[in-house]
């Protein structure tokens, strides 16, 4: 008996191999903003001083949390309205809300530092518009700056890293030498900090206050010996 002829496979270049459905074109979704980031302001204002009531841009950045208002206006009525001869550092500046409200109340120098070179840009342009001839920006890692720089250097330096990154201990670390005996250390926190807590920086807790999420702490540096803390 003959055997069945094996049935024959698509030849190439038949309609078989020419009628393939071609793949659907992958559209593009457009990136989503996270809730919690969408609803923060567009804008800050300075609350006193020679630019009271100017306006600061802010930015749609991962870890971006402008200091809130209230807080900001507490933080100034502690350390008083006058900031005259202050050298001042605004490291992780963000928005540069800290940093301009301290040249606003007649802070001698404030230098702002920024990781992130469309916000450097930002905050460039805002010193530019306001005419803050004492304020300088620095597009660099922050912490990286500080373990670099000269002990002793500044009256008030602002701690305020990006919202839930593990840079706060040793940016506060680096803070504490960076700021002269009887300076302030501005931090803000997820947690409050103890006074055992910052005891190893020979720093103390001068100020405290928690505005929802945020607690805002003002340290102050100790008087006397004072040896670096290690930054890990």
């Amino acid at each position: 008996m003959a055997h069945a002829k094996p049935k024959e496979g698509p030849r190439f270049g038949s309609r078989a191999f020419a009628d393939v459905p071609s793949k659907k074109k992958a559209v593009a979704k457009k990136p989503t903003v996270s809730p919690d980031i969408a609803s923060l302001p567009r804008e800050v204002r300075i609350i006193g001083g020679a630019w009271k009531r100017s306006k600061l841009p802010v930015s749609l950045l991962p870890g971006l949390r402008p200091t809130p208002d209230r807080v900001r206006e507490t933080l100034f009525n502690w350390l008083g309205a006058d900031l005259a001869g202050w050298r001042c550092l605004d490291a992780f500046a963000g928005s540069g809300a800290l940093g301009f409200e301290a040249a606003s109340r007649g802070a001698a120098s404030v230098l702002l530092l920024e990781r992130e070179s469309r916000q450097a840009r930002s905050l460039e342009e805002s010193k530019q518009r306001l005419k803050a001839e004492t304020l300088q920006v620095v597009a660099t890692d922050a912490l990286s700056w500080m373990r670099r720089a000269v002990p002793d250097t500044f009256e008030l330096v602002f701690i305020d890293p990006p919202f839930g990154s593990d840079l706060l201990a040793p940016a506060l670390a680096a803070a504490a030498r960076l700021v002269v005996p009887s300076g302030y250390v501005y931090l803000e926190a997820a947690h409050a900090y103890s006074a055992e807590d910052i005891a190893p920086l020979k720093l103390t807790v001068y100020r405290h206050l928690q505005a929802g999420r945020v607690h805002a702490h003002l340290l102050q540096r100790m008087i006397g010996h004072y040896t670096a803390a290690h930054t890990p």
